[in-house]
């Protein structure tokens, strides 16, 4: 997909919203109950996401003027990675994590650590994350993937 990545700024916040919970209701929504996605849309909306992006590094991904993706990164770790659903397996994801892991680099840290969804666990595996330990919030599985950026 012809898209750009660029940092995140608060007036992106309806659209990155938009973007996450169409991936939570559609893509996630095939590996966790209703519920577990009902809990994860509260903590979403724009307004909740502006704060986000004013906490984190947080990048968009831009096609034409859409936001259809958005990363963020948390000290060393990888947060709130999401792809809008049409925009999915078009390699938006790889170039918002080539992103991550260029800032990461500049940075200096050395492994990148992210609390996966069930849903993208095989994303980041392809992406040379391993899976380290498994975390549960209530009836959420998120794993725990870590990848060094020394050996990359």
């Amino acid at each position: 997909m012809d898209c750009r990545i660029r940092a995140a700024h608060p007036d992106d916040a309806p659209a990155v919203s938009e973007v996450i919970l169409a991936a939570l209701r559609e893509t996630n929504a095939r590996d966790y109950t209703a519920s577990v996605i009902e809990r994860l849309q509260q903590g979403f909306g724009p307004d909740a996401v502006r704060t986000l992006i004013g906490k984190r590094k947080a990048f968009v991904a831009i096609a034409g003027s859409r936001v259809v993706g958005t990363a963020g990164l948390d000290g060393s770790v990888v947060r709130t990675v999401f792809v809008a659903p049409d925009a999915q397996g078009r390699g938006v994801g790889r170039m918002l994590m080539a992103e991550i892991e260029r800032v990461s680099r500049d940075a200096g840290i050395e492994t990148l650590t992210v609390p996966s969804s069930v849903t993208a666990e095989s994303f980041y595996a392809m992406l040379g994350f391993k899976a380290v330990r498994d975390s549960h919030h209530g009836e959420e599985r998120t794993i725990i993937m870590e990848r060094s950026l020394a050996s990359a």
